[in-house]
């Protein structure tokens, strides 16, 4: 069970960097004016269009899910704890930045932003946590 929910859970946070990865790398023009879409305008809000500054994140982003990937992949404790630390290193500095730059949002959208910002760290410290959790089936010392 533990190994199931740390697979969707590394599942999950991989989806979200893929998501942002890919877009942000290769359609850096549409991420930048378009993320997160529902015609919200997150990104654009927070200063002028730069194509090499989106495309870093984008490729940074999909660095991030090439670390999920093999911690998925391989299962191997130290790799799967190397991405997860890696996520909440990358989200809480993410929150953070936002958080002091709440008043470029209304406050429904700053919300929405920190709310969808905490998500990832969160999980990945619940995660972190399971990983060290002794597998239901040991022997009690």
């Amino acid at each position: 069970m533990r190994h199931r929910t740390l697979r969707v859970g590394l599942l999950y946070e991989a989806a979200n960097f893929a998501l942002v990865g890919f877009w942000a790398a290769f359609a850096p023009r549409s991420f930048y004016v378009d993320f997160p879409g529902t015609g919200r305008h997150w990104i654009s809000a927070d200063g002028p269009y730069n194509e090499h500054l989106v495309r870093d994140v984008g490729e940074l982003n999909l660095a991030l899910l090439a670390v999920l990937v093999a911690a998925l992949i391989t299962m191997s404790m130290p790799v799967v704890r190397a991405a997860l630390v890696a996520v909440i290193v990358n989200g809480v500095l993410h929150v953070v930045y936002h958080a002091r730059h709440l008043d470029l949002f209304s406050s429904s959208d700053g919300a929405a932003v920190i709310g969808s910002l905490v998500l990832a760290p969160a999980l990945a410290v619940v995660l972190l946590v399971l990983t060290r959790a002794r597998p239901s089936n040991a022997a009690s010392p």
